[in-house]
């Protein structure tokens, strides 16, 4: 149980929107865990995409704000009413905002059981893609063995879960990155054909690969970049799903456009599918699963300490990454 003594941490914080510079790494008052929450002393945290946005302001936070919402760590204290969890656990979370932290509060139906043969590291990098993963290929479209999926940003931390768990489930899949040091490892992870975007057109391209059909689903988390090409890519009846805004914020769409080649369009946020503890499990435990199996590898592609989220959020912003970046909580 809670002592009701509040702790003194460090983390990255911002008092206002904007660059990457914007965060800085302080010290500031963590209060005890209250009413159904945990104190989860963090070992590693996930950077996401997410993170930049509430950062620049397109998501809108309360300031000042400790930032990140995914972490992994060991449970130090419990608040009244906690049943999830006990004192020693070690778990992970895809959405407890303050994990750039050396300590954080999260509420306590969020935690995710990490197994003891996943390491910290690990487990900041499987909850928020990985169930993101799983429920990008499993809400929208049920893909058949041998159909065609289109992956943008296959050569990053999701792209590669959505590459390797599309071919699990027998897709053939193309993915589009930005350089040929991506496609390698867009192939390394199963992808059948790979799109320097950079160098070739995805939308003639991706044709080109499926007789001049087009894929039956495209998975992006790209946005204004690709978005309105999808259109013209995917397959006639097909489908395309939206999830991110990684090039920003998609253009405007005509509802009947997509009548002329009866397209489905899609948008995905996670929390929308892990609003109750049940789906949340389900789809920890999926992933987990998969990472036991081995058919699913988590590829960590940078670790970097806490005072370094600066030198991070440039890292992902410039698309200068293969694989998730993790940032060492321990410092």
């Amino acid at each position: 149980m809670t002592t009701g003594v509040q702790t003194k941490v460090k983390g990255v914080r911002i008092e206002e929107y904007g660059g990457p510079q914007v965060m800085k790494f302080s010290s500031y008052e963590l209060p005890p865990p209250g009413r159904g929450e945990a104190r989860v002393k963090l070992s590693a945290a996930g950077v996401n995409f997410i993170d930049i946005y509430q950062r620049r302001g397109r998501y809108p936070v309360a300031l000042p704000y400790t930032l990140g919402l995914e972490g992994a760590g060991t449970v130090e204290s419990i608040g009244e009413g906690v049943t999830e969890v006990k004192v020693g656990d070690r778990v992970a979370y895809s959405y407890g905002p303050g994990s750039y932290a050396q300590a954080n509060n999260v509420p306590a139906k969020v935690l995710i059981p990490l197994p003891s043969d996943l390491d910290f590291e690990q487990g900041a990098a499987l909850p928020l893609q990985g169930m993101t993963a799983h429920y990008l290929l499993h809400e929208f479209h049920k893909l058949k063995p041998g159909e065609t999926v289109l992956i943008h940003a296959a050569a990053g931390g999701m792209g590669l879960l959505l590459v390797q768990w599309a071919k699990h489930l027998g897709a053939r899949v193309i993915g589009t990155v930005s350089s040929e040091e991506k496609a390698k490892a867009a192939k390394e992870a199963g992808a059948d054909e790979v799109i320097v975007y950079s160098k070739t057109d995805f939308v003639e391209e991706s044709k080109r690969l499926t007789n001049g059909n087009g894929p039956v689903f495209i998975i992006d988390g790209v946005g204004k970049d690709t978005f309105t090409k999808d259109l013209d890519a995917v397959a006639l009846r097909g489908h395309v799903v939206i999830y991110g805004a990684a090039s920003g914020v998609a253009d405007p769409l005509l509802p009947n456009s997509l009548q002329v080649r009866s397209i489905t369009v899609s948008g995905g946020s996670l929390f929308n599918y892990i609003a109750t503890r049940e789906d949340l499990l389900m789809r920890a435990n999926a992933v987990i699963k998969g990472i036991k199996e081995g058919w699913l590898k988590l590829k960590v592609g940078h670790v970097l300490p806490l005072d370094q989220a600066i030198k991070a959020h440039e890292m992902l912003e410039g698309r200068a990454t293969t694989g998730k970046i993790v940032l060492n909580c321990q410092v």
